[in-house]
């Protein structure tokens, strides 16, 4: 796969993720109806929805930055993952497997962004010893 086809990929799943986490952190912070009822719902409680408001739009500026903060971008896609993951089970535990579709389509898209993202730097994040 060409780069500039990588680059693609990915800046269009940052994009489309952003979007996603975006408008669920502005609805977890102001406390929209919908998402607050389901969240609780699934037995969060409200301190619980506000944190996750903060972490995800300060996730989606990372991710927004271009060539920048390699590191901390992959603990955003790991906090992104692990979201995604617990959303499923909690939503399969209580509202039934209908539900989950929301976190399968964003899990996917999160994979295919996260090999991309390999892909472009993967040289630029070789871990060293401290």
């Amino acid at each position: 796969m060409k780069t500039k086809t990588t680059k693609i990929i990915y800046w269009t799943g940052v994009i489309f993720m952003s979007l996603w986490f975006g408008a669920s952190g502005f609805f977890e912070l102001t406390k929209n109806p919908v998402v607050w009822d389901i969240t609780q719902q699934l037995g969060y409680p409200p301190h619980f929805i506000y944190i996750l408001g903060v972490f995800k739009l300060s996730g989606i500026v990372v991710l927004l930055l271009p060539n920048k903060q390699l590191r901390l971008k992959e603990w955003v896609f790991a906090g992104m993952f692990f979201d995604i993951i617990f959303a499923f089970f909690s939503k399969i535990a209580v509202l039934g497997f209908p539900a989950t579709i929301d976190a399968i389509i964003a899990f996917s898209v999160l994979t295919v962004t996260y090999i991309m993202f390999r892909k472009l730097y993967a040289s630029k994040l070789v871990f060293t010893n401290i």
